[in-house]
């Protein structure tokens, strides 16, 4: 009888393929900066023929240092097509202005590398862009009404990835997808309108996530139910209790915040209305359009230093 070793058991358990998840969650956003959820079946999603090697050119926006020694933004087109890459480009150049009018990226701005690929699509625009029934040949397959929301744009997240594994680094992979029309969605990755400006602050909203690992403050429906969240912006604990135990964001009560007001403890956040706090009234993790508060921007300046050199 064949005995495997708990390490390397565990290792094949690793590497074995995963089985495709049925259902992708994804975040909504409204041109009024308002947030949302919606679930959409695996099998709805943009898949494009598969590219065993994808070959693109890959330009250099910002580089301020080794990748291994930054935090890498890749930027990746669709619906460009060969001779739209240098409307692309200017369009990426833009949305990293847009990034960094928010602190801490236009402190830190330095940090980061930015890259774009340049992924060339037989056809220019996107899916149901103007309207449904429009059709496109592009590189990701960018959709709009994707579960039959206008401004919910999905592309092929695995093809998105394997574009943006051209750059010399990536962190965070960012589609563009060729469209003045407002939308996006975050998820695997994070997809924007490249001639929207409105959608610049989606990207901002989804490097909260990936980099400081900050909560979503808009709340929903129902009461909240779960134990204390781990994210360093939600709480069960009111203002009191926060000082009496010493914990969350106890050290920043009463302190002005970026995004207007005072730090408390506000009901609502986590995708509930009820039975958990957030610490400021309206911030850039609740409603687009808004600064970072306080606890955002100093956990992404955190995650941002620890990650660079």
């Amino acid at each position: 009888m064949l005995t495997i070793p708990p390490a390397a058991l565990a290792l094949l358990l690793l590497l074995a393929p995963q089985p495709a998840p049925a259902q992708v969650d994804f975040e909504v956003f409204a041109p009024d900066g308002t947030i949302s959820r919606t679930t959409v079946p695996a099998g709805e999603l943009p898949r494009v023929s598969p590219k065993a090697a994808p070959v693109a050119e890959v330009v250099t926006i910002q580089q301020t240092g080794a990748p291994a020694d930054r935090f890498d933004l890749v930027f990746v087109g669709d619906g460009y097509t060969a001779s739209e890459q240098a409307l692309f480009h200017s369009q990426a150049v833009a949305r990293w202005a847009q990034i960094t009018a928010y602190e801490p990226f236009k402190t830190l701005k330095v940090k980061f590398n930015v890259w774009q690929v340049n992924a060339v699509s037989n056809q220019s625009g996107a899916d149901n862009d103007p309207t449904p029934g429009v059709r496109k040949d592009t590189a990701l397959g960018g959709r709009f009404y994707c579960d039959n929301l206008a401004r919910l744009i999905c592309v092929d997240t695995s093809a998105a990835r394997s574009y943006a594994a051209l750059a010399p680094g990536l962190d965070q992979a960012l589609v563009l997808v060729n469209s003045t029309t407002y939308g996006g969605s975050g998820g695997t990755v994070t997809v924007s309108s490249g001639g929207n400006s409105l959608s610049g602050d989606i990207v901002v909203h989804e490097l909260g996530h990936s980099i400081g690992g900050l909560a979503d403050e808009y709340g929903g429906p129902g009461a909240y139910s779960g134990g204390e969240p781990r994210e360093p912006n939600t709480s069960l604990l009111t203002a009191a209790q926060m000082q009496a135990q010493n914990r969350k964001w106890a050290s920043y009560l009463g302190r002005s915040t970026p995004d207007g007001g005072v730090i408390g403890t506000f009901e609502g956040g986590a995708y509930f209305d009820k039975g958990v706090y957030r610490p400021s009234q309206n911030s850039m993790m609740r409603n687009l359009g808004r600064q970072f508060n306080l606890i955002g921007v100093d956990k992404l300046t955190a995650a941002i230093n620890a990650r660079t050199h």
